[in-house]
């Protein structure tokens, strides 16, 4: 793959699908390019920063275009968002139920230094058995997860940016953890119905043997040499959450070498599907912190999926009321654990970044 992207500071829905150029001194963008620039920014003080081989004539420039609409072969563009510090690179897939990057592109596209960099790729697709639209993501490993999260949030708000929707809106869309219902609430958050948790122990799946009913609550396992106390929740994709080892009081998250236990987790034996770990530390019966270590992905910022899986954990375990601030390294989420309907419930922000081409 030769990587040659177009970068521009964040855009409104009032302008994502079209951007007006006077001329090319005042068009606001960082050209990079690697392997195929034909043209370097002398006055550019960064030598890697330079003018992409893509043919941007000035009569483009001055016209008004669309840009995901645009059509270039072998070139992709894509919108980059984040949630919490948890950023994907969103694509406009909704003229084919074939994702637009394989798996190793995925790779490559999400590479922190010769690529753009995120967490995953997500692809916008039609609507999937009456649903209105269909979200696939594939991790910066180049797994493709049932769900995520922070994802979702992002996908909702790239709807509503591609959509040019305004004020409180909600739509379906069809994941492979089945239905998902985001809502843009006003203030410009994002309100998920993340559904049902699963706790069947073999559904999430773990190989821990069910301790209650057919549950993992606080049931020991040996990571490293250590016993940590962990309950299983399934929120479309399996999590394994810790409130600490024996004899801990309080587990302090931020002391954690995440990079060294993270991955003894996620390849456990007993995860035959790997796993997402939560760590917590409890602040109070309202007020949780996590870090988590994802499967596919690593230590990231933000996990919604992670997120929604720590409060039900911490209900199970007496820890916690049914709604909770949750608090993770890229800011806080609220979820709720509803009685009434047993969905869970988060919501959070989800922001553009930037946008760009990237050729494959």
């Amino acid at each position: 793959m030769s990587t040659a992207a177009i970068f521009s500071p964040p855009f409104t829905s009032s302008n994502l699908r079209s951007l007006s150029i006077t001329s090319p001194s005042s068009f606001p963008l960082i050209n990079s390019s690697f392997k195929s620039s034909s043209l370097t920014l002398q006055s550019n003080p960064n030598p890697r920063l330079s003018l992409s081989a893509m043919n941007v004539t000035s009569q483009e420039i001055q016209s008004q275009i669309s840009f995901l609409d645009r059509r270039e072969t072998g070139v992709l563009h894509f919108v980059k968002y984040h949630g919490l510090g948890n950023d994907f690179i969103m694509v406009n897939n909704l003229d084919s139920m074939e994702p637009k990057v394989t798996p190793e592109q995925a790779v490559k596209l999400c590479d922190r230094n010769f690529g753009i960099g995120a967490d995953g790729v997500i692809f916008a697709m039609p609507g999937w058995n009456g649903t209105d639209y269909t979200m696939r993501i594939f991790n910066s490993d180049g797994s493709e997860p049932e769900m995520c999260g922070n994802g979702v949030r992002c996908f909702a708000k790239f709807i509503s940016d591609l959509n040019n929707l305004n004020g409180r809106q909600s739509f379906t869309v069809h994941t492979g953890a089945g239905l998902i219902i985001p809502e843009i609430q006003h203030d410009g958050k994002v309100k998920v119905d993340m559904g049902e948790p699963v706790l069947k122990a073999s559904d999430i799946p773990t190989k821990i043997p069910p301790n209650k009913d057919q549950s993992v609550v606080k049931s020991k396992i040996e990571v490293d040499g250590l016993h940590w106390n962990v309950t299983c929740v399934s929120m479309g994709n399996p999590h394994c959450v810790t409130f600490g080892r024996d004899g801990d009081q309080n587990l302090i998250v931020d002391e954690l070498n995440l990079a060294d236990i993270g991955p003894k987790f996620e390849h456990h034996e007993l995860f035959p599907a790997r796993t997402n770990t939560e760590f917590v530390q409890v602040f109070s019966r309202t007020h949780l912190k996590m870090r988590v270590w994802e499967r596919g992905a690593g230590a990231t910022l933000a996990c919604g999926t992670g997120a929604c899986a720590v409060v039900v954990a911490a209900i199970l375990e007496g820890r916690s009321e049914r709604n909770c601030t949750v608090d993770l390294p890229g800011g806080p989420l609220e979820i709720e654990w509803r009685e009434d309907d047993n969905h869970v419930y988060m919501t959070g922000p989800a922001e553009v970044v930037f946008y760009g081409s990237v050729q494959l």
